[in-house]
């Protein structure tokens, strides 16, 4: 009889970016079985309102909690911001998301309190991670919207003159407030980390909330006893609500791994 610990890991994001998310679950977690569902037809969803980023999450979250999943991660900063509180509400399996995990590695590594986030405009706007670190003394958050990071990362533009002057001009502002640690608030940042360290200097810190929600997956699964044992190769499954051949083209230039298996999910299945 199959048991919870066999069920898959669902991981959710509004498109591609929640695929380097799922690329740090796997990694510290390769025995586990993991679907992956990217809203990549309504993405993306940093420039929508909250209510209709709650909405096309929930329809999203709804579709993979029915399917059968021992815990959700939502590997999006925005859906993180308009849903979390509604999502643990709604669900019977522990529900992980990426903005309090990136948020508090920020906190404990920051020389000066100053610290740093980039993101979409739908996660400025939330000022989720202005809430995540609002109870921490001496830590002063500076937030810049970073738009055009999502559609350089998707063409598989990573570097280059034209990027870095639009690194430049985004982190401007942070440079002059001082900061010394930078929370990597969109998971399609982390394809960039190279161009941001070279503009920041050696002297700000990275955080990424991939990394760090990965991090969070393995200790609840680890706490829940819901971890497979090591012996089990887990097994990969892809969804998009999307055409399936761009998802498989777009994701192997962000993780660099093939994606064989994608299938599109359409109509009735998202409400």
């Amino acid at each position: 009889m199959r048991s919870d610990r066999d069920l898959p890991i669902g991981i959710f994001d509004s498109g591609f970016g929640g695929l380097t998310v799922a690329r740090a679950v796997w990694d510290q977690l390769p025995a586990e079985d993991v679907v992956y569902l990217g809203d990549t037809a309504r993405a993306p969803y940093g420039p929508l309102p909250i209510s209709q980023v709650r909405e096309y999450a929930l329809e999203c979250l709804d579709l993979l909690d029915e399917s059968g999943v021992k815990a959700l991660v939502i590997a999006c900063n925005s859906a993180s911001s308009a849903v979390l509180r509604d999502a643990r509400e709604r669900y019977d399996v522990p529900v992980i998301e990426v903005i309090l995990p990136a948020a508090r590695r920020a906190v404990k590594v920051t020389r000066t309190g100053d610290v740093g986030v980039i993101c979409t405009t739908a996660t400025a706007t939330s000022q989720s991670y202005d809430d995540a670190v609002a109870a921490v003394p001496g830590v002063r958050l500076h937030t810049a919207a970073c738009p055009l990071f999502v559609d350089y990362v998707e063409r598989g533009v990573t570097g280059g003159s034209e990027l870095l002057d639009v690194a430049r001009r985004y982190l401007a502002p942070l440079q002059l407030e001082g900061i010394d640690t930078l929370i990597l608030g969109c998971t399609h940042y982390p394809l960039l980390t190279g161009l941001l360290s070279y503009v920041l200097g050696d002297g700000v810190t990275l955080v990424s909330s991939s990394e760090e929600c990965a991090k969070q997956v393995y200790a609840q699964l680890t706490d829940l006893g819901l971890a497979r044992d090591a012996g089990h190769v887990g097994h990969r499954r892809f969804l998009t609500t999307g055409d399936p051949s761009r998802f498989s083209g777009i994701g192997h230039r962000l993780i660099g791994t093939e994606l064989n298996s994608v299938d599109q999910v359409v109509g009735a299945a998202l409400g």
